[in-house]
């Protein structure tokens, strides 16, 4: 039906007789000759339709609506160079109208323009009710073949390195895992249940036990769990284990994919290897493990400094086992006044939003000397003072801000206060407009972190994370002690300050993973029948064996520089895991229930 893409043509086709097909982008009827702005996959170009050389596709042109699916044929020539559209990769040139043909009309008012230059006047709700319509913009249109490409360079770089693809089931049996499962009744099997994947952790695990070395898969994975702008209930992982690689020998290959994914996507040559960072540093510098080194406004632990200190809000802190901590804000003197800094001020409220009480401060002057409000002044003696502004290394103009709490809340409140101020400082730039690419390993992850709600250690990754050798221990039997304080083979990619995906070194022993599953709470009988498969598999000649799961959609989305992974899926899901378009999920039939053997007990009051 065509002989080439709309936005392929240049100025060497002109002269050529050309079929196109594709949407009406725009219409524009100037003093008797028309031209359509022709729209496809690969672009647009400009049609002209002359009165006096075709009437025929005149009489049709008159009469276009936007969006209307066209056939045209005619003849490539050059634009006049008053005319010459700079902005557009045809530009050059122009396709003289020979014949229209109408495909498809538009029957329906539009419920938003699709044209480019109305993209960015549209609520998102339209967009994705109408997501059919929203695909056809360049932006997503850009967006998809972005996210195409990202997986073709993967998928041969990964395959040059030995590695075959091999599918996963989808449905399979519930696991924790972390998140709750999204549930499948069984009809066959009455009063039993599938659980859609939350990965493809055990499959892989037990495909390295089957021998096939190096895996991966382009994997969807579902969660049931509160989502957030880059999170949604379905998502797609780029999957991957290996056997008889160490952890070094797997952070350097995943390097050298997302080299290769940066150098064929975005034309940028990444400096490797890429620096690391153990667990406790991060959680110590940056208050996260995903902390943005792309600026600096690092935390500085002062528990010690402050310990003695007649100011009973620092002092009872580290007495009753938590931190004090400081950040740095060069430049904050004039940047930010205290209206902003004390209660119901913007940073006061995003220090709050985390769970602090407030933030103390101290603004460093000329010569050295401080200015703050309350009982710090009063307390803080010369020697201290000296040491506090040699630690933070604050000159005149830099605030210091105060965390003081439990450690746990006095680093989740100043990494959101330093992420915030951040933004605010201009020192780091729209995602649109980024052009720094901070890559970091986060290695050496505690094996378990302690759930108060449920007074019990859960695992800090996942239970199938091996831990280091070092710090476990050489003798079974006191593996349950060395267990709970081990730090795991654990690793995280992280850019910018997202978690682009993580991984581990597995464990490959049975008694093992056993102990593992007992020191979440996990019962031996429970245990086997759980993952009793897994044991199985583990006494039977399982290799050693580690991987890394990148979350796909986090990841095109900072290389197409949007901020919602909703705009690197064809068809996602709003916040609250509904698709507008489909009106999905929906009510089902009392038929189909009774199939199933299940009954709502939903109500309108639940």
């Amino acid at each position: 039906m065509r002989s080439h893409g709309c936005g392929d043509l240049r100025h060497d086709a002109t002269g050529q007789e050309v079929q196109l097909c594709g949407w009406v982008d725009r219409r524009r009827d100037h003093g008797g000759v028309i031209f359509i702005d022709l729209r496809d996959r690969s672009g647009t170009v400009q049609i002209t339709v002359d009165p006096d050389l075709s009437p025929e596709a005149f009489a049709v042109a008159e009469h276009l609506r936007n969006e209307t699916v066209l056939q045209v044929n005619g003849k490539v020539r050059a634009r006049p160079a008053e005319s010459i559209n700079e902005r557009l990769a045809t530009g050059m040139v122009e396709v003289l109208a020979a014949g229209i043909t109408v495909l498809n009309s538009v029957k329906a008012n539009l419920p938003f323009p699709v044209s480019l230059h109305d993209e960015e006047n549209t609520r998102e709700e339209l967009r994705l009710r109408y997501r059919y319509l929203d695909l056809r913009r360049e932006r997503m249109n850009r967006n998809l073949r972005l996210r195409h490409s990202t997986i073709r360079a993967a998928r041969n770089y990964l395959e040059a390195a030995g590695f075959i693809e091999v599918e996963t089931p989808v449905l399979t049996r519930s696991t924790p895992e972390g998140a709750r499962d999204y549930l499948v009744p069984s009809r066959v099997c009455g009063g039993e249940w599938f659980a859609l994947p939350q990965s493809p952790q055990l499959f892989k695990q037990l495909l390295m036990v089957g021998g096939l070395e190096r895996y991966y898969q382009v994997a969807r994975c579902f969660r049931d769990e509160d989502l957030r702008a880059d999170r949604q209930p379905e998502f797609t992982q780029l999957d991957m284990e290996m056997s008889f690689l160490g952890q070094e020998d797997i952070l350097a290959l995943n390097e050298g994919l997302i080299a290769t994914i940066w150098q064929e996507v975005k034309g940028i040559e990444l400096p490797l290897p890429f620096p690391r960072l153990s667990w406790h540093e991060a959680m110590e510098r940056y208050g996260t493990d995903r902390p943005d080194t792309r600026y600096g406004m690092e935390l500085v632990n002062v528990s010690d400094l402050v310990a003695g200190m007649g100011f009973k809000v620092f002092s009872g802190a580290v007495a009753a086992g938590g931190s004090v901590k400081v950040l740095p804000v060069p430049g904050g003197n004039e940047a930010l006044s205290n209206v902003r800094i004390k209660p119901g001020g913007d940073v006061f409220s995003e220090a709050q939003a985390a769970g602090a009480g407030g933030l103390a401060f101290i603004r460093v002057r000329e010569n050295g000397e401080i200015d703050t409000i309350g009982a710090i002044k009063d307390n803080l003696s010369e020697a201290t003072k000296a040491e506090l502004l040699a630690r933070t290394g604050a000159v005149p103009g830099t605030l210091l801000l105060f965390g003081a709490g439990d450690t746990a809340t006095v680093n989740k409140a100043l990494d959101r206060v330093r992420q915030f101020l951040a933004r605010e400082l201009g020192l780091v730039k729209p995602e649109r407009d980024n052009d720094s690419w901070n890559f970091l390993w986060v290695v050496d992850f505690p094996m378990f972190e302690f759930n108060k709600d449920e007074n019990r250690l859960e695992a800090l990754h996942h239970p199938f994370c091996a831990p280091n050798p070092g710090d476990l221990g050489t003798d079974p039997a006191q593996w349950a002690h060395t267990l709970p304080t081990a730090r795991a083979q654990a690793y995280d990619l992280v850019l910018n300050g997202l978690e682009l995906g993580g991984g581990s070194l597995r464990i490959h022993d049975s008694a093992l993973q056993r102990q593992v599953l007992q020191t979440i709470g996990l019962p031996l009988e429970e245990a086997n029948r759980q993952f009793g498969f897994l044991m199985e598999a583990l006494d039977l000649g399982a290799p050693p064996h580690g991987g890394i799961a990148f979350g796909l959609d986090r990841l095109v989305m900072l290389l197409a520089g949007e901020e919602s992974i909703r705009d690197t899926i064809a068809f996602p899901k709003t916040q609250q895991a509904r698709c507008l378009m489909t009106q999905a999920p929906a009510d089902v039939s009392g038929k189909q229930l009774q199939e199933l053997h299940v009954a709502s007990t939903w109500s309108e009051d639940s």
